[in-house]
């Protein structure tokens, strides 16, 4: 496949998958409201959840590893959630023994992002 039409697939599952996490988070904070993120909950479990599937039919040679991984891995989840390749990687980790460095995955992870979250916020204050 030539990389032009690579990037095709990766944009459009990418905007399918930006405006799907944008309908789905509305629709819950709807629901639920923005005092514990609900919407961001759900479409990260989503996420997870869904590129594991499709990462088992790859693996299990049910579907094509290209264009379905760009169009829906690449794309689609990677506009959806990053939080979903986060745990495919955490996932692989740990089935290879690794539990070390899955752990440290986490931590770093989650207190990484947390903190350029804060400091990106505490910059924008002024």
């Amino acid at each position: 496949m030539n990389t032009a039409l690579m990037y095709v697939y990766i944009g459009f599952g990418g905007a399918a998958g930006a405006c799907l996490r944008y309908f789905l988070t509305t629709t819950v904070d709807s629901w639920f409201g923005k005092h514990i993120p609900f919407g961001t909950l759900t479409v990260n479990v989503l996420g997870s959840f869904g590129l594991a599937l499709l990462y088992g039919f790859i693996e299990r040679h049910d579907i094509a590893d290209s264009p379905y991984r760009l169009l829906i891995g690449v794309g689609l989840f990677g506009a959806f959630t990053t939080f979903s390749t986060f745990s495919i990687e955490t996932l692989t980790l740990l089935e290879n023994g690794l539990w070390f460095k899955a752990l440290l995955n986490v931590l770093l992870n989650v207190t990484a992002c947390l903190v350029a979250g804060w400091i990106g916020i505490e910059l924008m204050k002024g």
